[in-house]
């Protein structure tokens, strides 16, 4: 058996930094600029590599099986994670790998297989982002609806694939959701006793579901202020279900030598070039179905969702953004998840630049 690397998720570093939804077109920008990312498979490897080599922790996708509409038919284009993940794997030596899995359309055990294949690939380099979905458009592709206990069945899956790592034997499992008899998966995944998790709640049922099943929490917030009272929420879920819950949000970043650069381009391709279209039909959805936002948010932050759907902005200089990243850090955040309109093309200026000054501000290690 292959011996696993410490996974980066769990390395020394204060504060994690990685790379999110570069697997569909657009990543979270709702944007019809011509430099619009649109992952193609050369682009994201090439970002990946970036990442990698640059020192960041993580590369997270999202899953994502319909688009949103508009001019630009937003995230109608994006990469299935399971697979994305493997490639990955084959080109990258350090920076963690995570999937995203909507639980009610994939089975437990194939999960487990899958994701212990891509613990193998990567020398225990898997990350595995638990999502139990919000669009109904997507669910009915599958001639699902969505769930009507979504964190109960959660849990039941999180059970059966904690437990088929763990068996010498087959298992039986009977719930609510799942009925299995005899059910086995080898190999194991290398990270014992499963790949690190994460899971994006923000309401009450989401984040038990977190507190009880995964190391990592993803949260949304208009102020960082404001973030503190989700962190002190967050983790007293956590030390009620005996675990300490790590509390990591997102955030789109526009990063330029001056101020005045970043806020003109940030403006330009969040304001002035908005897919209004796409965007009104996202902002609706998610604000009816999903729950991932503060209420205000959606009134008082459009541009924030034209720039990277409801995340936090960096927008500045690299000294800028290094003392955001210092105030999110000391209200309690672990991490950030980050999005760019082009990750090929700006992370080169963010790792060279950011990561370095991160070091000196202690939110990093070498």
């Amino acid at each position: 058996m292959s011996s696993p690397k410490l996974n980066p998720m769990r390395g020394p570093s204060a504060f994690k930094v990685g790379v999110f939804s570069a697997n569909a077109d657009g990543g979270l920008a709702f944007t019809k600029v011509p430099e619009r990312w649109t992952a193609q498979w050369d682009d994201v490897q090439r970002a990946a590599i970036i990442a990698d080599r640059g020192g960041l922790d993580f590369f997270l996708p999202i899953a994502r099986w319909k688009g949103f509409g508009g001019q630009t038919h937003a995230r109608e284009w994006s990469f299935e994670t399971f697979t994305f993940a493997a490639g990955l794997a084959g080109v990258t030596e350090r920076i963690a790998l995570f999937m995203t899995v909507h639980v009610p359309l994939v089975h437990p055990i194939y999960a487990a297989k899958a994701l212990a294949t891509v613990d193998h690939i990567s020398h225990g380099r898997a990350g595995l982002n638990i999502v139990c979905g919000w669009n109904p458009d997507e669910f009915a592709m599958f001639g699902q609806k969505l769930s009507e206990a979504p964190y109960v069945q959660a849990g039941e899956w999180t059970e059966i694939l904690t437990q088929l790592y763990g068996a010498t034997e087959p298992i039986d499992f009977e719930g609510q959701f799942y009925q299995l008899r005899q059910a086995i998966s080898k190999p194991a995944a290398l990270q014992n006793p499963r790949p690190v998790t994460m899971n994006a709640a923000f309401g009450p049922p989401g984040r038990d579901f977190a507190a009880q099943y995964c190391d990592y929490l993803f949260t949304t917030f208009t102020d960082i202020d404001v973030g503190r009272q989700h962190i002190a929420d967050v983790q007293a879920r956590g030390r009620k279900a005996g675990r300490d819950l790590g509390v990591y949000t997102v955030a789109h970043v526009v990063c330029r030598e001056t101020e005045a650069e970043a806020r003109q381009f940030y403006d330009y391709y969040a304001l002035h070039n908005a897919d209004d279209a796409a965007l009104d039909h996202h902002m609706k959805q998610k604000q009816q179905f999903s729950k991932s936002h503060e209420d205000d948010a959606y009134r008082l932050y459009r541009q924030r969702f034209a720039a990277g759907t409801g995340s936090y902005p960096l927008v500045g200089t690299p000294e800028q953004i290094v003392a955001e990243m210092v105030r999110m850090h000391e209200a309690g955040f672990g991490g950030a998840a980050l999005t760019f309109v082009n990750y090929a093309e700006e992370l080169p200026f963010f790792c060279e630049r950011v990561v370095p000054l991160m070091r000196e501000a202690g939110l990093r290690v070498t």
